[in-house]
């Protein structure tokens, strides 16, 4: 990607209102050099795949607003399961276990074309095509497994939970509690609240880092996630060491070694041991120069 690219996708971080979906489109961009001919201005490829993935959207969407039009249905129930019955059934959006070992399942365009895809992934299907559809659809980011919200829970509303990695199978509290539970957490009703925007983002780009971190040979992939996640406003300032620590693996140790100086600078106010202990990763990096 190149850095008008990266300009566009720091612009579109920082917008009053971020669409987490063209962010999440934007970095799977990154993965494609053939997007990125090395021709100054945005690459026409990128435009190209947002179009194609823009009319995908448009056409799920246009079957959701055809079978509203056809059935009514009389609340959030209903609506969650026409949603699953056009999604789920007929497009066939789902999840297999499998799916976790496939980065294709974290890049937006894939999940389009192939309609399988994480949890997070194809519950962003779901919301967009709500959206496009004069929907509410929320996604709600509960540890371990990303579901939607279809009604509005953030205004007291009423609303109903699905699952789209399974089909859009409708859950009730109880099936919510065991999710979290899964995962290790205790439920707390706040888990419910919708996800925000960039969380999203963050939580995509976090499932690509962990699917390259545990393949060595894809440490430009966990690169090029890294530094799109500290692009956005919020992110864990970890990151910094993260990218350091791979610039370093991928052999370019002095600008590794630079930015661990850098991140040490941060720790010295509230952490000085690990402040020192990553100045030593940085000396021992500038030694390998040698």
């Amino acid at each position: 990607m190149t850095e008008q690219s990266r300009d566009r996708f720091r612009t579109a971080a920082r917008a009053e209102q971020p669409d987490p979906v063209l962010l999440c489109l934007l970095a799977a961009a990154e993965h494609d050099p053939a997007l990125d001919p090395g021709d100054p201005g945005e690459p026409p490829g990128v435009d190209t795949l947002l179009a194609a993935c823009e009319a995908a959207f448009d056409r799920h969407a246009a079957a959701v607003r055809a079978a509203v039009a056809e059935r009514s249905p009389a609340g959030p129930e209903e609506t969650a399961a026409l949603l699953a019955a056009v999604l789920g059934g007929r497009e066939r959006f789902h999840g297999r276990q499998s799916d976790y070992r496939r980065l294709e399942s974290s890049l937006l365009p894939d999940v389009l074309r192939r309609r399988r895809g994480l949890p997070i992934t194809l519950s962003l299907v779901w919301m967009e095509v709500g959206r496009r559809a004069g929907l509410t659809v929320h996604g709600i980011a509960l540890p371990g497994h990303f579901i939607v919200a279809v009604g509005g829970p953030a205004g007291g509303e009423e609303y109903v939970l699905a699952d789209p990695f399974h089909g859009g199978r409708l859950l009730d509290p109880a099936d919510a509690e065991r999710l979290v539970a899964a995962a290790g957490h205790d439920f707390a009703p706040a888990l419910l609240t919708p996800a925000q925007p960039l969380d999203i983002v963050l939580r995509v780009l976090g499932n690509i880092r962990v699917w390259a971190s545990d393949r060595p040979e894809h440490a430009r992939t966990q690169l090029w996630a890294t530094e799109l996640a500290l692009l956005l406003p919020r992110h864990p300032a970890q990151l910094r060491l993260e990218r350091a620590e791979l610039l370093v693996r991928m052999g370019d140790f002095l600008r590794g070694s630079a930015e661990m100086d850098s991140y040490a600078q941060i720790l010295d106010a509230f952490d000085p041991d690990t402040a020192a202990k990553v100045r030593q990763e940085a000396r021992a990096a500038r030694h390998r120069l040698n």
